[in-house]
């Protein structure tokens, strides 16, 4: 796909971000001299060739009160990793769970699921009702807490 002029001012106004309005992409519409339906249009056609590979949200949760947030990391045998990562993807505590190459021999962990909180306690009991809940008492994990927050913001295009 060749990318012309328009595409490459669609891409650099939502680079950073859609406009928190009702209807986001009418403003940018409005701002690139096209309709609502062109943009929302001209975005899926750049998703369907790749160029765009993903539209998401950040949540900025600490503002929300959630400062409490652990990654639970697990150390799954590869032949149970995709049933495992199904089981902790489906609790409703868990917003995030991703599979990744281990590092040994420093990093033995392949599994990576992210809790919330507002309460380490809280969220130290979530982890315990699912080991205990999903029968993964043998599968060692590490519970590692932020410490430090980054900033937070999606893919930058040249």
């Amino acid at each position: 796909m060749v990318l012309n002029e328009q595409d490459y001012r669609l891409i650099a106004e939502i680079q950073d971000g859609l406009p928190l309005s009702r209807r986001p992409y009418a403003e940018i519409g409005q701002r690139l001299g096209l309709s609502e339906q062109q943009v929302i249009e001209r975005i899926d056609t750049l998703q369907q060739s790749g160029i765009i590979k993903r539209m998401g949200i950040v949540v900025r949760h600490h503002e929300l009160g959630y400062t409490a947030n652990a990654m639970v990391v697990w150390d799954v045998p590869d032949d149970q990793v995709d049933a495992v990562g199904e089981q902790l993807g489906s609790q409703p505590c868990v917003t995030l769970c991703y599979q990744r190459p281990r590092k040994l021999p420093h990093w033995p962990y392949n599994l990576f699921c992210m809790i919330h909180g507002q309460q380490r306690e809280r969220v130290l009991d979530h982890i315990n009702r699912i080991v205990a809940s999903q029968g993964l008492e043998q599968i060692p994990r590490k519970i590692l807490f932020s410490g430090k927050r980054f900033k937070q913001r999606g893919a930058k295009y040249q």
